[in-house]
């Protein structure tokens, strides 16, 4: 399992050495857009709209837009000396409660949290964690974003949790035309309980499957094994001109303006008709 992230967890004076892996992936079917002509995968450039040019990685800098188009720009090393300043107390467990205190809207992204060689207090934590069953809450630094994150056991594995800041939930009270009043019947909520009990099972998430992206996996695999596929078409190379002077001259009567003829006028054509006629 690929690490993404390698540093300690600590409560109090206890020191775990671990290692963060992606509990979760994203397995989405993921399409390349092409050109319908040439079936060309397109290509994506970085392209300034003032100065109408592409511009390369070292060209951008980072800039947080105050009002439309004014722009506050923020220096990486600036950045990078904040950040370094809240790593030191990224990992500290700041404080133990329940996991049920938790609302499921806080909830973000699970890392599984392996032992980088403390393995004794890597196990301390897990027991603890299991026989109080409490959770740690935890603040710390992953993509240059501050996280605070629920430690807590899943399977005997430690597994950390990002949570959403509160600002970073929106309110309830915003969701526009929810009705203040129930206005059902007793018959209604009896009928409705009664369908919830007839439907209520034990979570097996083995049950469900995610049907769309299997019926799009067995589109392509039709249409693969059926041969529709599409190829890209290759640029068709340059011709090579060997000869200095011909591909000059060539380029010369490429570039060459056409000339056309003069328009034959009618006095024209008349002294043309009459030096015919002498003879």
């Amino acid at each position: 399992m690929h690490t993404m992230w390698k540093g300690s967890i600590s409560f109090g004076l206890v020191n775990i050495p671990i290692k963060l892996h992606a509990a979760t992936e994203d397995k989405d079917v993921k399409f390349r857009s092409l050109h319908n002509e040439c079936h060309t995968p397109i290509k994506y450039e970085k392209v300034c709209p003032t100065c109408e040019k592409e511009i390369g990685t070292e060209d951008i800098v980072k800039g947080y837009e105050i009002t439309k188009g004014k722009f506050v720009v923020v220096e990486e090393d600036e950045l990078k000396g904040l950040k370094d300043a809240v790593e030191e107390k990224a990992v500290e467990i700041i404080d133990f409660i329940k996991l049920e205190e938790i609302d499921p809207i806080y909830f973000n992204r699970s890392y599984y949290m392996s032992p980088d060689g403390g393995n004794k207090a890597y196990g301390l934590l897990r027991k603890a964690l299991t026989d109080s069953e409490k959770v740690g809450l935890a603040k710390i630094m992953i993509r240059s974003k501050e996280q605070l994150a629920v430690i807590r056991v899943y399977l005997d594995t430690l597994l950390m949790e990002t949570i959403h800041f509160p600002d970073e939930v929106r309110k309830a009270a915003d969701v526009p035309n929810v009705p203040v009043e129930d206005n059902v019947t007793k018959k209604e909520i009896d009928t409705a309980i009664m369908l919830i009990d007839q439907l209520t099972t034990t979570f097996d998430p083995e049950k469900y499957k995610d049907e769309y992206r299997t019926n799009v996996l067995e589109l392509i695999e039709a249409k693969r094994t059926g041969k529709e596929l599409v190829t890209v078409k290759e640029k068709e190379p340059a011709a090579q001109m060997t000869d200095l002077m011909a591909a000059l001259q060539a380029s010369i009567d490429r570039t060459k303006p056409k000339t056309k003829k003069p328009a034959k006028t009618k006095k024209t054509v008349g002294k043309a008709s009459a030096a015919g006629g002498k003879k």
